[in-house]
C-alpha cells in the first residue's frame, strides 16, 4: 500500500510539473492520475455564486460514475480539489488553471478535458473564458463532454458563460441595473451570443448573485437587448442568487432548485419576455412590458420546455422609462 501512494505522488508531481512547462496553465490532481472511464448521464449544474452548494457536487459525482472531475479556472489554485473529492465519490478531482489563450491548444489540456466524467467550470471572469476559449479546441471539448452526455455545470462567472446568450463582461466595470435601465446598449452591457451551445440551455441566457448584487434590472435589459437586436423573438433568463443552484436534466428540460442551508433568498427567476420592447436604444431608458417571472426556491421544480413551475411564486415585471414596477409590488 506504502509504495503504491508513493507511486500516485509522483505521478501527480510529475503531471504538475509537466503540465506547468509551458507556464501557459497549471494543473492539480487528487486522486488516481491516470485516466478512467465510467459510463455518465447528462446533468447541468448552474449556481448564482457564493459558498457552494454541496448537492451539486454529490449529483455529478453520480452521473458521472464514479470517474474523473475536471475544474476549469482562470484564476486561482485547486482550492475545490479536497472539497469536491470528500463529496463527489470520484477516482479524481483535477483543476486545470488557464493563463492565457496559448494553453486551450496545450494537447495535454485538451485530453485531460475530453476525458472528465464531470465537468464544473468555476467562477471569476467570464470575460476571461470567451478570450481564452471561444473558438479553440477546449470549447469543442466542452461540448464534447456535454453531448456524451456528462455532467457539467459552473458557479458564478461559470454559470455565466453556459447559457446560448451571455453578458461576457468584456469591459473593465461589470454592468449594473442602473446603467443597463438607464441605457440598454451601455458600453458595459456586451453581449456573446456565439460561443457554447449545451443541449437544455438554447435561447438562454443566465445571471448570478441576482439578489445580494441587485442584479435583476440588468437581467431585464439582457432580455430586451437579445430581443430588440433579433437574436430571440421571446428571450429567456435563468438568474439565480448566490448559494442557489439549478439541477437540469438536459433529456427532458425538468429542473429542480437546491441551496446551502440557511440561505436567506435562495431563490431562481425564470423570465420571459411577452414581447419587443416599447424603447430599446442607444442612449435612451428602457421600456418594456409583461415580463414573465417565475421565483422558485428548494424544492422547487422547472420544466424549461413548457416554461411552467412546480411551486414558487409567477408574477410579471416591467420597465418604464428606466424604472422597474411588479404585478406583485416587490421585484424580488
Amino acid at each position: 500500500m506504502a509504495a503504491r501512494l508513493r507511486l500516485i505522488a509522483l505521478s501527480c508531481l510529475l503531471l504538475l510539473l509537466y503540465a506547468t512547462s509551458a507556464g501557459t496553465y497549471r494543473y492539480f490532481v487528487t486522486g488516481n492520475p491516470a485516466d478512467v472511464s465510467t459510463d455518465t448521464s447528462g446533468l447541468i449544474v448552474l449556481q448564482g455564486g457564493g459558498d457552494d452548494v454541496d448537492a451539486n457536487y454529490v449529483r455529478m459525482g453520480e452521473l458521472g460514475g464514479g470517474g474523473d472531475f475536471v475544474v476549469l479556472r482562470a484564476s486561482g489554485g485547486d482550492d475545490y480539489n479536497d472539497y469536491i473529492f470528500s463529496l463527489c465519490g470520484c477516482d479524481s478531482v483535477e483543476t486545470i488553471v488557464f493563463h492565457g489563450r496559448e494553453a486551450a491548444f496545450e494537447p495535454f489540456v485538451i485530453d485531460r478535458i475530453r476525458n472528465a466524467e464531470a465537468l464544473f467550470l468555476a467562477g471569476g471572469d467570464q470575460s476571461n473564458y470567451v478570450r481564452y476559449w471561444k473558438g479553440t479546441p477546449v470549447e469543442d471539448a466542452i461540448h464534447y463532454v456535454a453531448a456524451r452526455p456528462a455532467p457539467i455545470g459552473g458557479t458564478s462567472a461559470g454559470m455565466a458563460i453556459l447559457g446560448e446568450f451571455s453578458y461576457s463582461a468584456m469591459t473593465e466595470n461589470s454592468l449594473t441595473a442602473a446603467n443597463a435601465l438607464a441605457d440598454p446598449y451601455h458600453p458595459d452591457l456586451t453581449l456573446e451570443t456565439d460561443f457554447l451551445e449545451l443541449a437544455g440551455l438554447e435561447g438562454l441566457i443566465t445571471d448570478q448573485h441576482l439578489v445580494e448584487r441587485d442584479r435583476i434590472g440588468r437581467t431585464l435589459a439582457l432580455l430586451a437587448r437579445l430581443v430588440q437586436d433579433g437574436h430571440s423573438g421571446h428571450a429567456l433568463a435563468m438568474a439565480a442568487d448566490r448559494e442557489t443552484a439549478v439541477h437540469l436534466d438536459p433529456s427532458t428540460g425538468r429542473a429542480t432548485i437546491h441551496a446551502t442551508p440557511d440561505h436567506e433568498t435562495p431563490f431562481v427567476y425564470f423570465l420571459r419576455t411577452s414581447g419587443p420592447p416599447a424603447v430599446c436604444r442607444a442612449g435612451s431608458p428602457l421600456t418594456i412590458a409583461d415580463i414573465e417571472v417565475h421565483r422558485l426556491g428548494p424544492g422547487d421544480e422547472f420544466d424549461l420546455r413548457t416554461w411552467t413551475a412546480t411551486g414558487g411564486l409567477t408574477y410579471s415585471l416591467g420597465v418604464a422609462a428606466g424604472r422597474m414596477s411588479s404585478s406583485r409590488g416587490e421585484i424580488y
